[in-house]
């Protein structure tokens, strides 16, 4: 098993910065890829950005590219999401996730097996 702790969330202003973490502990070896998700009120859980345990690839929704940057410390255990340039529709309860070897897309919410309680982020105009 595989817990996983986020923080760092908020409320900011439009145009403010904010970096969320996510701390992971147990059996981390078994993490193929972490990844973030956000879900605002009324609204499905939608993918926000994913990048393998190896740090090689990263992922990101079009809606968060050029402004959000995924990234991990691989020593702590932990995985990072540094937003920039924060809007209000970026305003929703944040999750990390964890996932094992799969096939499944990054970007899909299946594809990840272990979640943490979420954060929340409100960005104000």
């Amino acid at each position: 098993q595989v817990q996983l702790v986020e923080s760092g969330g908020g409320l900011v202003q439009a145009g403010d910065s904010l970096r969320l973490s996510c701390a992971a502990s147990g059996r981390t070896s078994s993490i193929s890829a972490v990844g973030w998700f956000r879900q605002a009120p009324g609204k499905e859980r939608e993918f926000v950005a994913a990048i393998t345990w190896s740090g090689v690839i990263t992922y990101y929704a079009e809606y968060v590219k050029g402004r959000f940057t995924i990234s991990r410390d691989h020593a702590k255990n932990t995985g990072y999401l540094q937003m920039n340039s924060l809007i209000p529709e970026d305003t929703a309860v944040y999750y990390c996730a964890a996932g094992r070897s799969s096939g499944m897309p990054y970007y899909i919410k299946e594809r990840y097996n272990y979640w943490g309680q979420g954060t929340q982020v409100t960005v104000s105009s």
